[in-house]
């Protein structure tokens, strides 16, 4: 590894990227520190955040507010293309990892910094996500990870912390490993490794238990212009209000849950737990517009890229050229999505019970069984006949042996 003078290190305030700043200056010999935290929606959680770096020996602290890039530039496209990591994980904490690496390179252009830095250790796929992410922004700009290379214990960690005035944390609260965004809550570590382990109601935070819901179901109509979620019950709002009021409104019903064992970019299987409110209703929401205004052929070839786009995502490809091919296809697609959806939520579920879109290419009096009935049904013996050609010459062939 080259040595690198400035450094713009992705802060979050925890332990590890508290002690990449002296470990880089002392064992690394970086010259200067400038900590960059993204707020994605953290909410609180950014209040100290911003002392607590420079205390640590950061030349200077930047917060930076990426909460309408996050959910325009980032969940929006991952809606259009309905993207469920392994048909259940809508991608929530993946989603940010590429504007994160997109604000550091940005940061590292705006201070002269010849190297950005993370605190993900090898495990993980961050590191995967905000590696390549990065290279593919400004392939010029080192990479430095400490944490996948100190070898340290959490114990040691916190012990080289202390000799360079950083506090220990006074009480490991929790046993789980917890990133939050406005998307989302991702959980996992501690008892959750046992992938028969329930898990406990005191890692949710968004989501109701089914216990204390309501016993009545409520209905929440969304509203979509070509693919973009627009509003909410006939009320239009701008993006960040949108995630925000979808999360409560469908949380409180106890929707949004996600328990599944899940396959890393590197190749191990992991028990992870999210909390996904308003992004899950919004994929359901948005497939079910799509069946209304999509001709079947695109619906079908459409399942396939969303496939792919879902995996580019979690394997850190946000910024690769196929990515790029995908958001040029689904984009097209989605020039008619645009309408309204019903959903019931009660207990857990969202039910669509409803959609109209001035788009559709549903037609009633095609579709309907009544006297209005206006498709020809006399066509229908000629369409079977050379529809069911291939395979009635093939029985006849087999007949004759």
């Amino acid at each position: 590894m080259g040595r690198a003078k400035k450094v713009v290190l992705a802060y979050s305030g925890g332990v590890d990227t508290s002690v990449c700043i002296p470990y880089l200056k002392e064992e690394w010999g970086v010259e200067e520190v400038i900590t960059l935290a993204a707020d994605l929606g953290q909410g609180d959680e950014l209040g100290p955040i911003k002392q607590k770096a420079l205390d640590s020996g950061a030349s200077i602290s930047l917060v930076v507010d990426g909460r309408e890039s996050f959910v325009t530039d980032y969940a929006f496209p991952a809606i259009a293309a309905n993207t469920l990591y392994e048909n259940r994980y809508p991608l929530s904490t993946a989603l940010a990892r590429p504007l994160i690496a997109k604000m550091l390179v940005e940061a590292a252009a705006e201070y002269g910094a010849d190297a950005v830095a993370h605190g993900c250790t090898g495990k993980g796929n961050d590191q995967v996500r905000f590696d390549v992410s990065i290279a593919a922004l400004n392939p010029e700009l080192k990479v430095l990870a400490p944490a996948r290379e100190w070898g340290m214990s959490r114990e040691a960690t916190i012990s080289y912390g202390e000799q360079f005035g950083i506090p220990a944390p006074v009480k490991k609260s929790s046993p789980y490993s917890i990133d939050r965004n406005l998307l989302g809550r991702s959980i996992e570590a501690g008892p959750l490794e046992d992938p028969m382990t329930e898990p406990p109601e005191e890692v949710f935070a968004m989501t109701r238990a089914i216990a204390d819901t309501p016993d009545q179901p409520e209905y929440v109509e969304i509203g979509f212009e070509q693919g973009v979620p627009v509003g909410v019950n006939g009320d239009r709002l701008a993006p960040i209000a949108l995630i925000e009021t979808l999360n409560e409104l469908v949380g409180q019903h106890g929707i949004g849950r996600i328990d599944m064992i899940e396959n890393r970019v590197v190749g191990i299987k992991s028990r992870e737990i999210y909390e996904t409110p308003a992004l899950l209703v919004l994929i359901h929401a948005h497939r079910d517009l799509e069946s209304l205004t999509l001709t079947a052929d695109v619906t079908r070839y459409k399942f396939g890229v969303e496939q792919s786009y879902g995996e580019l995502i979690y394997q850190g490809l946000w910024y690769s050229p196929l990515k790029e091919a995908l958001d040029a296809f689904i984009q097209q697609t989605q020039q008619r999505v645009t309408g309204t959806v019903r959903l019931k939520l009660f207990k857990g579920n969202a039910t669509i019970v409803g959609r109209r879109s001035d788009t559709s290419i549903y037609t009633p009096d095609l579709a309907t069984y009544s006297d209005d009935d206006k498709f020809d049904h006399k066509a229908a013996e000629g369409f079977i006949y050379v529809w069911g050609l291939p395979t009635r010459v093939w029985a006849e062939k087999m007949r004759q042996g």
